[in-house]
């Protein structure tokens, strides 16, 4: 699965596949793509299967807050281009990964270091609280918790 994707630099629509090797870039002026990624049980480890950070956004249709912060979840993903992976998880559709990372509340925000847990949230955040939570995390480049 692969979705379509517009260069913020050029307006391009590139393709962007769920997972891949290295961060996707526009194929004609070669800027960094916001990389956003919805996936299920069957397809999480590959999706989150990269060197960049991985924002995981666990929430469900019916959730106020999931939808509340759905806007700063992407624009995370547009400002951070090249450096953050945004990996959407539906989890009614997943229960699976819900209950692999122990998800009681939602919405739940994952950051995820070598497919490890760097640092979670769990409820809303709000735009400019979420930007700099994931940019401090990519500053630090702290090794995952255990």
């Amino acid at each position: 699965m692969s979705g379509v994707i517009g260069c913020p630099a050029c307006a391009t629509r590139n393709r962007v596949p769920v997972a891949a090797a290295g961060a996707p870039h526009c194929a004609r002026c070669g800027a960094d793509l916001p990389w956003l990624a919805a996936a299920g049980d069957a397809d999480f480890a590959a999706a989150v299967d990269t060197p960049l950070l991985v924002l995981v956004d666990l929430w469900a249709p019916w959730c106020g807050p999931c939808r509340t912060i759905a806007p700063a979840v992407e624009r995370a993903a547009q400002v951070l281009a090249g450096r953050l992976k945004v990996v959407k998880v539906n989890v009614d559709e997943a229960p699976g990964v819900a209950a692999r990372f122990g998800v009681r509340g939602i919405p739940t925000l994952l950051l995820l270091r070598d497919g490890r847990v760097a640092d979670r949230q769990t409820g809303a955040l709000p735009d400019q609280a979420l930007l700099a939570w994931v940019q401090g995390q990519l500053a630090a480049g702290a090794p995952p918790r255990t």
